[in-house]
């Protein structure tokens, strides 16, 4: 689907109103925030404290792991206890495999989530299977059989429901007719909303997830496009897969929910991290502050008739230097900073002990007013390790940079967004442009894309966005705008500026490059945040195995708490490390399991061992920050 419309601000797109116990969800009312307890729901204390720090830290929709009856039951007592306690924070039941559970738990829970590929599908087994279309549709008639109970329940008990679609545990009737795709977890989630619609029940709410950012826009953006073909009109539910923890999971959750909350999708949202629950809550309060803000901004309008809602492949240009061809990373440096004893350290510069030649972690470019003259050695170090050097005084060492509308002949120009400069474009070629407008960024790039794709100019831009927020807003709102901009394959690179330190700008530079699966600078870890099913310490593991493998760039390690998602989300990583039984673990290579039932106490070094295996293992290098 083409997304062309008059643009002018964000516009939510509105969605028809889902009770979930006493909260609202959908509509006009607020975007609402969502976690899920990591406590064995079986421990009807545990959950019931865990669910009420929940809601004192502001969030409004509590779910926990249903696996079995005994977890079933067990939320008659947690849902009581809550009352009693004076909480009336709705309770969701999470369930894959066992229908009965949902049958049980429909009875006490405010909503029930099923995963359409695991509530009447059998687990996955990534076979190639053959489908005819008598077979296939054996297997729908088959969802209408054991589906149709449920929903004739939470119809009849005024329940709502998430039929929540997993990238990682599509069925194989699925993935062998549409691929491991956006489609296929599109058509999924369609098949369980065909029931529920045949049986009038209409309190569904939907979620497209993935641990992919890109895949889980498009995934969101396509079904949205079917719902809009349909006439229908549920509630989203937002959110990233096993985003991780710290900065990086931050950042990759702000990819993928800022981006569709830019596009004014979603009506509630979790941050899934590696770390306690209640630390989920406050970036889903700095996502939706965002998002207050876009939709408060009024700005030029324009018409956008160019970019494809299903289609996310990079511009054709020319990568020219000091450019990286998968995507670049630029600092704005003062004087100052140029002259400081640490400045290397700073833009992330180490060298190798026993390979002084080879130099790491470095960004692509330093971008600075005027040189010093006493920089000389420090520039000559700059050039020597790969490091452009941007600067409005044209020197042996640097690229010139003017603003666009006194440029004459310069290597690099500086954008802004105002159309009316634009024209010069035409005339030069430069080595690449740094986009820089005043204030609404995307808008304003987006407007710019346009511009660019009807002259047919297929020019490398670099976006040079200015934030004067906190630490923590800034990771979230840079994270939310350049990653939707990036994810739609606009743009060549990143220049943040802002009063953070230069350490941590060039670290969420490339955390957002990598995040937008562009560019691989460190080890990616997939790592599920936890819940009641989780089989060893999660945050302990993950903590260990990041210690022991985060210096092997490429390499994708996921960090399953169990095998729920297990397998198919680990499609998109190379090895494996998911809990079977209590501390017991298995390890995968892709969707692979090679070995089964190690000691959790063994279970880390058997993941080394494998990793070696494969040759992708090299021995962590001795390092040694560059020093002035």
């Amino acid at each position: 689907m083409k997304y062309c419309e008059s643009i002018y601000q964000t516009k939510r797109w509105k969605s028809r109103v889902v009770p979930v116990g006493n909260v609202n969800v959908g509509g006009d009312n607020p975007i609402r925030i969502q976690s899920m307890t990591t406590s064995d729901t079986r421990d009807i204390e545990a959950t019931i404290d865990q669910i009420m720090k929940l809601s004192d830290h502001g969030c409004e929709i509590a779910r926990v792991t249903v696996q079995g009856k005994k977890e079933a039951f067990a939320c008659e007592g947690i849902k009581s206890g809550l009352i009693q306690k004076g909480y009336t924070i709705p309770l969701v039941a999470d369930i894959h495999f066992y229908p009965p559970a949902a049958m049980i738990v429909a009875d006490y829970a405010d909503k029930v989530r099923v995963n359409p590929g695991n509530f009447v599908d059998r687990r996955a087994t990534f076979r190639v299977i053959e489908y005819n279309d008598e077979t296939y549709a054996s297997g729908i008639e088959k969802i209408e059989e054991k589906f149709s109970p449920l929903v004739e329940k939470c119809k009849n008990l005024k329940r709502a429901m998430r039929i929540g679609t997993n990238h990682g545990s599509l069925s194989d009737r699925i993935m062998n007719r549409y691929g491991d795709t956006p489609r296929g977890m599109v058509e999924s989630a369609l098949e369980f909303a065909r029931v529920c619609r045949k049986l009038d029940y209409h309190d569904i709410i939907f979620s497209m997830k993935a641990s992919n950012t890109v895949v889980m826009i498009e995934a969101y953006r396509l079904l949205v496009a079917e719902m809009m073909k349909l006439g229908w009109d549920y509630p989203l539910h937002l959110g990233v897969t096993e985003a991780g923890e710290g900065e990086d999971g931050r950042v990759k959750s702000s990819i993928g929910i800022g981006s569709l909350l830019l596009d004014g999708l979603g009506d509630t949202i979790r941050v899934s991290l590696t770390e306690d629950p209640w630390k989920e809550i406050d970036p889903c309060k700095r996502l939706i502050q965002s998002y207050e803000n876009w939709k408060e901004q009024s700005f030029k309008a324009f018409e956008e008739t160019t970019r494809d809602f299903q289609d996310h492949i990079r511009r054709s240009v020319s990568i020219k230097e000091p450019l990286h061809r998968d995507g670049s990373v630029l600092l704005k440096v003062s004087e100052e900073d140029l002259m400081k004893p640490d400045f290397f350290s700073q833009i992330g510069c180490k060298v190798q002990l026993n390979q002084p030649e080879k130099t790491l972690s470095t960004v692509d470019a330093i971008f600075i007013d005027s040189i010093p003259k006493a920089a000389e050695e420090i520039l000559v170090k700059l050039q020597k390790i790969g490091v452009g050097i941007l600067s409005r005084e044209k020197s042996s060492y640097s690229f010139l940079v003017e603003p666009l509308q006194n440029c004459e002949t310069p290597d690099v120009v500086e954008v802004n967004g105002e159309e009316e400069n634009w024209e010069k474009l035409k005339e030069i070629d430069p080595v690449f442009i740094l986009f820089r407008p005043k204030d609404h960024f995307v808008a304003h790039a987006r407007r710019f894309f346009e511009w660019l794709r009807k002259e047919n100019l297929s020019l490398s831009v670099l976006f040079s966005f200015t934030y004067d927020l906190p630490t923590d807003d800034l990771i979230i709102r840079s994270s939310s705008e350049i990653g939707a901009l990036l994810s739609d394959g606009l743009g060549e690179g990143i220049c943040i500026e802002s009063k953070s330190n230069l350490e941590d700008l060039s670290s969420l530079s490339f955390s957002i490059l990598q995040g937008c699966r562009m560019r691989t600078i460190k080890t990616e870890f997939i790592s599920c945040p936890g819940c009641g099913r989780t089989l060893f310490d999660l945050q302990d593991v993950a903590k260990g195995i990041r210690e022991k493998t985060e210096h092997l760039p490429g390499v994708k390690i996921a960090i399953m708490g169990c095998i729920v998602n297990g397998p198919g989300e680990m499609a998109d990583a190379d090895f494996g490390y998911v809990g079977s039984k209590p501390d017991m673990i298995d390890l995968y290579v892709g969707k692979t399991c090679v070995e089964r039932n190690i000691p959790h106490s063994e279970a880390v070094e058997k993941l080394v061992d494998l990793i070696k295996a494969h040759g992708r293992w090299v021995e962590p290098e001795i390092l040694e920050e560059t020093t002035v």
